[in-house]
């Protein structure tokens, strides 16, 4: 492949400067079709772990765009082959909805069994070429959009009660696990957000987070170890790697969950069909859309919160607890006004989403052939061809970014307002919006919200706290150590309104 600009009838992206760029050949070699992808697996979870995996080609080929073999690989996957992306400006042809096909790519180079999802391939699992992709995202964003009024409320309530079990298990034990805390509260308020009621007033009763936990690690189990130093490494590849683990498992639990949705959520079930979409598809998605997108993404997200503004210490608290009080004093509750104008807070939430998203990966199939560009060089991808972008280190491109690495509070405030164009976490940019015709998380602006509300939660509460901080199986874990109340402030005073 020639190093100069190419006049091949191909589309460059990104941007007009592309094609001013020198075209390379993608670097990168994905072995044998059986042993390359099999050593590429036990480099990425055991010899060299997952950042150490890509840190390691990039540096090798001096390249940002790279092939590699991706997990699962045999005998789960058909191709492992993938085309990685790790730069800011390479990775958004992800987003492009006209060239990228999304169809069966939301847990990568596999799909686990329909029977998880009440053999249906819900929304997530849809490009948006296919016909029921926007009727399912419109179904999504209008049961969102009618309850837009209940989000502070309802986040608050199910807040009061994490606040309350932290503070016991602190006084208790002198330490509290928030990972299960924050499970519980997640899984509560989604459920009261979409069923009007508390998930004990089910026969689930407080079993939900559970029963969703293991409907998750049957689905996910070929992306994660287990990091078990008794189990050898062979052993657990086999077991989780090499072969889809049976939705038989978990038949039982999915059944709950679907059965305690369908008797709760049935005016959102109601409106389903009234836009012509069947009961029980309907209620098959709103369970994924409930569990595996909303619970699974809280799951990671505010353990990643909390873990980063733990660790950035009291100064960083005196500052956002300065501001949450003084804006909740002057509006009289906690708006959407006030949250508005609490810059440090905004700022922080989109530096957490940056530094640690709740999804890494993104998955995409180029439909045509094309032309993407990286930093400093472009490079022809061909029609068919798999196209992976590893999220945490686009998010921290240090020619974007400066001080990638480091947790930097005030970063999005003021004229940095004008990077969170780079900030990709929701499946888009954090300047777009999702829309029928794409992929963005339908929850996107919730998920902001949510993440806002418990900042202002915590500092109204709370003066200061210290943590430990540590690894799950997917993501953060975080242990709370103390917590220092706010002795002054009437936070039961404060309204809280929409």
């Amino acid at each position: 492949m020639s190093s100069s600009s190419s006049s091949l009838p191909l589309n460059f992206v990104n941007s007009s400067s592309s094609s001013k760029l020198p075209l390379r050949s993608i670097p990168g070699d994905c072995g044998s079709p059986f042993f390359g992808p099999i050593k590429d697996r036990f480099d990425y979870f055991y010899n060299e772990g997952r950042d150490q995996f890509f840190r390691t080609r990039m540096q090798k080929y001096q390249s940002t765009v790279f092939r590699a073999n991706m997990p699962p690989g045999p005998f789960m996957a058909f191709n492992p082959n993938v085309v990685v992306l790790l730069d800011a400006i390479s990775f958004p042809i992800l987003f492009d909805t006209s060239r990228i096909e999304k169809r069966n790519v939301l847990d990568g180079t596999y799909m686990p069994s329909t029977a998880f999802t009440g053999g249906y391939r819900v929304c997530a699992y849809l490009d948006p070429s296919e016909p029921n992709h926007a009727l399912l995202k419109r179904f999504f964003t209008s049961s969102l959009a009618a309850r837009h009024h209940n989000f502070i409320p309802v986040f608050r309530s199910c807040l009061t009660e994490l606040f309350t079990t932290l503070e016991d298990d602190v006084s208790r034990k002198g330490k509290a696990d928030f990972n299960g805390i924050s499970d519980n509260m997640s899984f509560n308020f989604v459920f009261k957000l979409f069923c009007d009621k508390h998930p004990s007033e089910t026969k689930l009763g407080s079993n939900g987070p559970n029963l969703v936990t293991k409907w998750l690690f049957l689905q996910l189990a070929p992306l994660i170890t287990l990091g078990l130093s008794m189990l050898p490494n062979v052993v657990e590849d086999l077991l989780l790697h090499t072969f889809p683990l049976p939705s038989l498992f978990v038949k039982s639990d999915y059944k709950k969950l679907y059965h305690a949705f369908y008797a709760s959520a049935s005016s959102l079930l109601d409106e389903a069909e009234s836009m012509g979409i069947k009961r029980d598809e309907a209620c098959h998605n709103l369970v994924f859309l409930a569990g595996f997108n909303a619970y699974g993404g809280m799951k990671t997200l505010f353990p990643a919160l909390i873990k980063w503004v733990g660790l950035a210490g009291g100064k960083l608290h005196r500052q956002l607890a300065d501001e949450i009080r003084s804006i909740v004093k002057a509006e009289g509750g906690v708006t959407f006004a006030a949250l508005d104008k609490m810059a440090l807070t905004k700022s922080v939430v989109y530096e957490a989403l940056r530094i640690e998203p709740p999804v890494p990966f993104q998955y995409g199939k180029a439909k045509e052939d094309m032309v993407i560009h990286s930093h400093d060089a472009a490079f022809e991808i061909k029609k068919g061809e798999m196209i992976f972008g590893y999220q945490p280190f686009a998010t921290k491109d240090p020619k974007v970014f400066d001080n990638p690495e480091e947790f930097v509070a005030h970063r999005f405030m003021g004229d940095g307002e004008k990077l969170l164009e780079y900030v990709y976490w929701s499946n888009g940019r954090e300047s777009d919006d999702p829309t029928v015709e794409n992929k963005q998380c339908p929850g996107k602006d919730l998920v902001v919200l949510l993440s806002r509300v418990m900042l202002v939660e915590f500092f109204l509460h709370y003066d200061t706290f210290d943590i430990e901080c540590g690894t799950l199986l997917l993501g953060s874990s975080v242990t709370f150590k103390s917590l220092t109340k706010q002795p002054t402030f009437d936070h039961k005073s404060i309204k809280h309104v929409s």
